[in-house]
């Protein structure tokens, strides 16, 4: 079992999961249900990633309670504004075949559209209908946030965001950790830019761990929540194996070096595609 942290509703995330972006929809049932069996308990899913349906058979065959999975999933930004996020959600929940997600989010603030305030309006009312336990965003920057918080008091529990060694956003995560909200990262392992880094690899010899496990420590040092993905069972276990090994105040400060602002993904600021 992994660790968990807390959110600002008072309820709990695992601070370990598996994301399921570009996992084939043919294999996703199978993939949930290996994982949750081995121990994973959040799966972070999205309507784009054309796997819903494989997500949510996949923690039915995992034999475990639901009460015990955490279950995330996105709404994707053709569908933004006040109705359409409203359908959004009950689509990701037939799809899922749920009556409720513990957690969804906006997936891109997509500026131009100038649709995510509806969106977020949306969720506070998918909150209060119990179709959504908890309720956060995906690659918002602090504008971005600060206008939803100012415009309706609901503060995100969660942002997530691109974060890797090379890609560590310090002032965004201070902006989280001053609201209460939970940064959680997705590509952590960085496309495997770091992997070579003199940082990493120094760590990995002296823990007797790999780059990418070291990588993944890293995040659960800063406090983040991370979803590495992987299609491969020794990739889930491997992924899994964090918590029986601790990076060093030297090899943290060492890796913090590494941050370069080098994005993998797009830039927030400038992404619209629908």
């Amino acid at each position: 079992m992994t660790q968990v942290l807390a959110l600002n509703d008072s309820r709990q995330i695992p601070q370990l999961g598996f994301g399921l972006w570009q996992v084939p929809a043919a294999t996703t049932a199978e993939t949930t249900a290996t994982a949750l069996r081995m121990g994973y308990r959040l799966v972070d899913g999205a309507a784009i990633y054309g796997n819903e349906a494989g997500q949510g058979d996949g923690i039915r065959r995992s034999g475990l309670p639901r009460e015990d999975i955490f279950v995330t999933t996105k709404v994707w930004n053709s569908e933004q504004g006040f109705d359409k996020t409203l359908r959004a959600a009950d689509g990701s929940l037939k799809r899922l075949g749920l009556d409720q997600v513990d957690l969804l989010l906006i997936h891109w603030p997509c500026p131009a559209q100038d649709l995510y305030l509806d969106s977020w309006r949306a969720l506070i009312r998918l909150q209060k209908e119990g179709k959504a336990l908890s309720i956060g965003v995906s690659n918002f920057q602090e504008p971005h946030l600060e206008r939803i918080i100012g415009e309706t008091g609901v503060t995100p529990v969660l942002n997530q965001v691109e974060i890797n060694p090379r890609l560590q956003q310090p002032g965004l995560r201070a902006f989280h950790d001053k609201h209460k909200i939970v940064t959680q990262s997705w590509t952590p392992l960085g496309q495997g830019r770091s992997f070579d880094a003199a940082p990493v690899q120094a760590a990995a010899t002296r823990a007797g761990k790999t780059p990418a496990q070291v990588i993944l420590r890293w995040h659960v040092q800063i406090g983040a929540s991370v979803i590495p993905r992987s299609t491969r069972e020794a990739g889930l276990r491997e992924n899994l194996d964090l918590f029986d090994f601790a990076l060093t105040d030297a090899e943290m400060a060492a890796i913090a070096a590494l941050d370069e602002g080098a994005r993998c993904g797009p830039d927030p600021a400038r992404f619209n595609m629908a």
